[in-house]
């Protein structure tokens, strides 16, 4: 790898969809035995997200482990082909709520529609440290999706805000209140995230976001408390 031995950085993936661009920011993490990637874009978009590898200098044949946020499709579409890609040499990781929607056993909750199937090998809860790129904190953020997670990184102090957080132009933002299914809930997660010490964040939808992010996150709380209920 040309990056050090161990990290975090965020890639941006710009899909063609119908025609279309549609771009979002999967973030990868990775020390000396794992790469791992968060979130897998649409179906049919592999050949970008190894394009946004190469980018970055990750060989995307390490690839070791796949962490998915939540059920949403623009999240898990590209899963079932990287699994076919990989087979046993990658494993996934989602939140125990979110398993029976991955496998196909209950329908997703925004389209009503069954994925395609997969195992999840590893079962997440809050609050468990996964043991990679120095420490991956779990943090359950539901609102967005009950199965919602966001992901922290302790050596950086990098949040992964999955779609509990939104991005524009460098500056964090809520989430989209037209794509999340209880916006109560939802805000309590954001109210969550400011027990953490947070230098950056990454948005799936927006890119990288630095600076005093505690106080962005109590502006983003402050401002939904005064809108009309």
């Amino acid at each position: 790898m040309t990056q050090a031995s161990a990290g975090i950085q965020a890639i941006r993936v710009n899909m063609n969809v119908q025609g279309n661009s549609f771009i979002v920011f999967p973030a990868l993490l990775w020390d000396d035995k794992d790469v791992i990637l968060v979130d897998t874009g649409l179906p049919g978009q592999v050949e970008h997200i190894r394009e946004a590898f190469l980018q970055a200098g990750i060989p995307f044949e390490k690839l070791t482990k796949i962490i998915i946020t939540h059920q949403d499709m623009d999240h898990i579409g590209g899963l079932p082909e990287l699994v076919r890609l990989f087979g046993d040499k990658v494993e996934v990781f989602a939140h125990e709520i979110g398993v029976p929607y991955l496998a196909g056993e209950l329908p997703l909750v925004k389209s009503n529609k069954h994925a395609a199937p997969v195992k999840v090998d590893a079962v997440m809860q809050d609050g468990d440290i996964l043991p990679y790129a120095g420490g991956i904190q779990v943090v359950f953020t539901p609102g967005h999706t009950p199965d919602h997670v966001s992901l922290y990184h302790i050596p950086s102090k990098t949040l992964i805000t999955g779609d509990a957080l939104t991005a524009q132009d460098g500056v964090l933002h809520s989430f989209v209140p037209a794509y999340t299914s209880d916006q109560r809930t939802a805000l309590q997660s954001i109210a969550k995230l400011q027990a953490l010490d947070i230098e950056t964040a990454i948005a799936y939808h927006g890119g990288v976001c630095e600076g005093d992010l505690g106080s962005r996150l109590q502006a983003i709380l402050d401002t939904a408390q005064d809108e009309p209920q």
